[in-house]
C-alpha cells in the first residue's frame, strides 16, 4: 500500500508531552519550569491533549504534578504508565481521560520499544479491565508489528499507539522500510476498529511522513518539542509541529 493511497479526511491531533519540562525542574531540584505551567499553555497553544509518564522512578513527572493538573486540565490527559499494582491504582484515583500502557526497565534512558502484549496476555488484559472498569480509555504502546496489533485488539484495548522510535532512529531505506511497517500497521489496527495513535522520537524534520498516515488520529510528541522551546520559546515550539502535522495531513488528503 503507498501512502497515497490513503484518502481518509480524518483529523490529526498533537498529545504535547511535558515529561521533559519536570526533568528540567528535577535536574536542579526547584520548582521551575512548572509542568503545570507548561500543560496549561501547552492547551493555550493547541494541543489537544497533554500526555505524561509516571514512572516507578519518578525521574520526571511525580505525583503531585499528576493530581494537580487533572482538574485543571481543559482539553484530555494521556497518563502513560506501567503495568504494575503501584501505577494501576494511581491510575484509577486520578481517572485520566486516557491510560497508554508501557513498557518500562529503569536502566533505559527512555521507552525502548513497544509493550509485548503477546507475552504478557494475561497481565495486559486484567489491566484493561481494570481501567475500563474505573472509565478510563485504555491505549496499548506496541510496536506496529501485526500480531501485536491483533493482540491487542484481542484483549479488550480500544486504542493502540504505534512506536515510531525505529522510524526515527534510521535514514535512507531502512527508514523508508519503517515507514511502510507503521502504514501497513495502522491500517490493520484501523480495520479491527482501534483508534490509531502513534509517537516516539519525532521531531520537526521526521513527523511529516507520519502525519501523512491517515488512519492515524493522535501523534505524542514531547523531548523535541522542548528541545525546540529553547530556540523558539515554548508556545510557538507547539504551534509550529501543530501546523507541519497539519499541513502534511492536508497534502496527503489532496493527493
Amino acid at each position: 500500500m503507498s501512502l497515497s493511497a490513503q484518502t481518509n479526511h480524518s483529523t490529526l491531533e498533537l498529545g504535547v508531552n511535558i515529561d521533559h519540562v519536570a526533568t528540567l525542574r528535577n535536574a536542579r531540584g526547584t520548582l521551575y519550569p512548572d509542568p503545570l505551567r507548561a500543560a496549561l499553555e501547552a492547551e493555550a497553544a493547541g494541543a489537544d491533549l497533554i500526555t505524561l509518564h509516571l514512572r516507578e522512578d519518578r525521574r520526571h513527572i511525580k505525583d503531585a504534578d499528576l493530581f494537580a493538573l487533572r482538574p485543571l486540565i481543559t482539553t484530555r490527559m494521556n497518563l502513560e504508565c506501567a503495568v504494575t499494582p503501584e501505577m494501576l491504582a494511581i491510575a484509577c484515583r486520578v481517572k485520566p481521560h486516557d491510560v497508554c500502557l508501557v513498557p518500562e526497565r529503569r536502566s533505559e534512558v527512555t521507552t525502548e520499544g513497544g509493550l509485548d502484549v503477546l507475552k504478557q496476555k494475561a497481565e495486559v488484559q486484567a489491566a484493561v479491565q481494570l481501567l475500563q472498569a474505573a472509565g478510563i480509555r485504555v491505549s496499548l504502546f506496541i510496536d506496529p508489528t501485526l500480531s501485536q496489533i491483533e493482540a491487542a485488539q484481542q484483549l479488550g484495548a480500544t486504542v493502540v499507539e504505534l512506536h515510531t522510535g525505529r522510524y526515527a532512529d534510521t535514514e535512507g531505506a531502512a527508514q523508508a522500510a519503517e515507514l511502510q511497517r507503521l502504514v501497513v500497521g495502522a491500517r490493520l489496527a484501523k480495520s479491527l476498529g482501534l483508534r490509531v495513535n502513534a509517537g516516539h522520537g519525532l521531531h520537526e524534520g521526521n513527523v511529516a511522513p507520519i502525519a501523512q498516515i491517515s488512519e492515524l488520529s493522535e501523534l505524542n510528541i514531547g523531548h523535541a518539542i522542548v528541545a525546540e522551546a529553547i530556540f523558539k520559546g515554548w508556545q510557538p515550539a507547539i504551534t509550529a509541529m501543530k501546523k507541519i502535522m497539519l499541513n502534511a495531513r492536508s497534502g496527503a488528503d489532496k493527493r
